[in-house]
């Protein structure tokens, strides 16, 4: 099973099209939301949706990343921002890349829901880097292994590119163990809105 680990902070605008995207993947998955004190209708929406919900008393994406891990029962782990809409078979390729031997982790392709031509080409930059590098930003829907999780003690809680420490630790310590967007299988995942990819919704 796959825990698809979620952190919000005032996301009742677009978190309703997130979560219902997630219901059209077949793969078994569990969805656990880690809200850092919403103002708005945020936990009630994932209340409604039947998904977990967390509260974290700490309001910064990395400590509710690593809450909503501890809290999930997945043997893969899969964060995504709540902006960001997945595939109906997204979790399908997860699940198909975790059971090939020696990959630990990977991300998708990332895309976003404007006709910019600026916005076209940071996300096929985004695309070469994850490929040369195995750099990937949080809003590329970071997957990895719990056990690898576990073995780089999660993200290190930082304020701004936890996510891409992570990613950078993960392919130091696996370097032949990542999948992502040179994978056909892991077609863009849909970001709602332009934005600082580093750990900035």
């Amino acid at each position: 099973m796959i825990s698809v680990v979620i952190p919000t902070l005032n996301e009742a605008a677009l978190l309703p099209a997130t979560l219902q995207a997630l219901q059209a993947n077949a793969a078994p998955h569990e969805v656990v939301v880690v809200d850092a004190g919403s103002a708005d209708a945020t936990r009630e929406i994932a209340t409604l949706a039947g998904v977990s919900v967390l509260v974290s008393t700490h309001g910064q994406r990395a400590s509710q990343m690593n809450l909503g891990a501890r809290h999930s029962r997945g043997e893969g782990l899969l964060f995504l921002h709540a902006d960001t809409r997945l595939r109906p078979d997204s979790l399908v390729a997860v699940e198909r890349a975790l059971t090939r031997s020696g990959v630990v982790g990977g991300a998708f392709a990332r895309r976003f829901d404007l006709p910019s031509r600026m916005v076209r080409w940071s996300c096929a930059l985004a695309d070469w880097r994850g490929r040369l590098t195995g750099w990937f930003f949080g809003d590329q829907a970071i997957f990895v292994r719990r056990e690898a999780f576990a073995a780089l003690s999660g993200f290190r809680e930082w304020d701004v590119f936890e996510d891409v420490d992570f990613a950078r630790r993960l392919r130091r310590r696996w370097p032949d163990g990542l999948g992502g967007p040179a994978d056909r299988e892991f077609r863009p995942a849909i970001r709602a809105r332009p934005g600082v990819a580093a750990g900035v919704g």
